[in-house]
């Protein structure tokens, strides 16, 4: 659904500098204020997930990224 919202000057500035602040586009910022001001998304669960120790996510997303980059960098400088 597609939502269109007129903003004074001020917070649209604003806005524009939070996006770029986090890196993330403007709709995304956006759905995370209206998520959590109509309570679909808890900051205080997500710090009880965290902090519960079990594993979030996919546990294998940080593993060997260095041999990835390490890649990389050599196909740019060959020796």
């Amino acid at each position: 659904m597609t939502l269109s919202v007129r903003l004074d000057p001020v917070l649209s500035a604003r806005v524009e500098e939070e996006t770029k602040r986090l890196g993330i586009s403007k709709s995304d910022l956006v759905k995370d204020a209206l998520e959590l001001r109509l309570g679909l998304k808890n900051p205080y669960d997500l710090l009880r997930q965290v902090r519960s120790g079990l594993p979030m996510g996919n546990p294998a997303a940080s593993e060997a990224t260095g041999t990835g980059l390490k890649a990389r960098l050599r196909a740019k400088r060959p020796d």
